[in-house]
């Protein structure tokens, strides 16, 4: 069974036991968290739209890892570097329920 829910403007395909990072979110570690589902495929192969909910747990917060920014612009000496650090909440599904 696996359910599609959708997490700061993200869609992600989730079932029981997966750990995934999104967006941040502002909940403490250990606190749970209920997801409306998109859809949820059962194991017989029927699909349910908008009936379920996901529950999971936040494990950790985070930063992802840095990207850099490069501007360049030929033979006028304009160089520019900047880094970005996206913040993170790694949550670990518990629950699919239809």
């Amino acid at each position: 069974m696996y359910a599609v829910i959708e997490v700061g403007g993200k869609q992600y395909m989730v079932s029981k036991g997966d750990r995934i990072k999104v967006e941040k979110i502002d909940k403490a570690e250990n606190e749970e968290i209920t997801f409306d589902a998109l859809f949820v495929r059962k194991d017989d192969g029927s699909v349910e739209f908008g009936k379920g909910k996901v529950r999971a747990k936040v494990i950790s917060h985070g930063k992802h890892k840095k990207i850099i920014v490069f501007k360049y612009k030929p033979k006028k000496n304009y160089k520019r570097w900047k880094g970005h650090r996206q913040l993170y909440t790694e949550i670990g599904i518990e629950d699919i329920e239809v």
